[in-house]
């Protein structure tokens, strides 16, 4: 099982190294994806220029289940701020490490950076480069 971050999803649509790993955990793998980042993929994806039409379509192309930003992941998303501070990362990026801790999932990521987290955390992490 995986959960993607908005990277490895940006990834795939912009044919960036990785993109081959994602694709192939689109078709064979159960994937999932927070709605804080798929926020994340919107404001990318429209914020560049994408219209609302090609932005429905890519959406529609990828085969992941959308999993609600509900209390119990926002807590945890919070939790992990202490554990991951070393890391700086964003609001996202532990939304979509909360997901894959709850549904004990992989992570697939390009962030190099979440390699180094502590393993003790029970998160699996796989960057895509």
């Amino acid at each position: 099982m995986i959960v993607l971050d908005t990277s490895a999803l940006l990834a795939s649509l912009q044919s960036e190294p990785g993109k081959a790993r994602v694709d192939e955990a689109l078709l064979s793998e159960a994937c999932h994806l927070s709605t804080v980042n798929l926020a994340e993929f919107a404001t990318k994806c429209l914020g560049g220029g994408m219209t609302q039409a090609d932005f429905d379509t890519v959406l529609a192309s990828f085969e992941f289940a959308i999993v609600p930003f509900d209390a119990d992941l926002a807590l945890a998303t919070g939790a992990l701020r202490a554990p991951t501070r070393t890391f700086g990362l964003s609001l996202g990026d532990r939304a979509c490490l909360a997901l894959a801790q709850k549904l004990g999932a992989t992570a697939l990521t390009t962030d190099q950076a979440w390699k180094a987290i502590d393993p003790t955390l029970g998160i699996a992490v796989e960057c895509i480069r």
